[in-house]
């Protein structure tokens, strides 16, 4: 069949245009993994190392609950989260605030004493060791790792996976995202038990 200048067809996608948005799409995750991993620098051992530790005496505790409307509008979603109020007191008696508050996994007795950090002028966790920051700082690195992933696929690629090396790095990129995801939940589950 011949082409007839000035008839081409209007329906035909040009490959360049894809694989461009692909690669831009794939720059977007590659920033949003490195967002992530920041993230979790911060929110783990940089947090941990910067803090203060020290010891609270608990007060009090209480529990607020939150309720939530549901989807279904007659359904409500219940939250509930413990606070201890005390004194917090360093363990280099830098600091000492009679006023300090933190969330805390169960309810205490008055006089109870609760490893603590200070991680802020008037912010207070609980101390979960080493173990638990870096914890913390490997769930948002495994997080980040299947955006990172198919960010890298996709500007490689343009995510197209048509030719037999992307079908490769395709598989390669799968197994890397599995790896994310499974580093992601043990993260987690040691992050909880400890």
């Amino acid at each position: 069949m011949t082409q007839v200048p000035g008839n081409a067809a209007t329906n035909a996608a040009v490959p360049g245009e894809r694989t461009g948005l692909g690669r831009l799409i794939g720059a977007g995750l590659i920033l949003v993994g490195l967002v992530l991993l920041a993230l979790g620098a911060y929110l783990g051992p940089c947090r941990y190392a910067t803090s203060t530790p020290g010891k609270l005496t608990v007060e009090t505790c209480t529990v607020d609950y939150k309720y939530r409307s549901g989807t279904s509008g007659s359904s409500r979603k219940r939250t509930k989260t413990r606070w201890c109020y005390g004194t917090f007191t360093a363990a280099d008696g830098s600091v000492k605030d009679l006023n300090a508050e933190l969330k805390s996994d169960a309810l205490y007795q008055r006089g109870h004493v609760l490893q603590a950090r200070r991680i802020g002028d008037t912010s207070y966790q609980l101390d979960h060791g080493w173990v638990g920051a870096i914890a913390v700082g490997c769930a948002w690195g495994f997080g980040a790792l299947p955006f990172l992933t198919i960010g890298f696929f996709g500007t490689v690629t343009g995510l197209s996976s048509n030719r037999a090396p992307s079908q490769r790095l395709f598989r390669t990129c799968l197994a890397l995202v599995v790896v994310g995801v499974v580093g992601l939940v043990v993260s987690l589950l040691v992050r909880f038990f400890v």
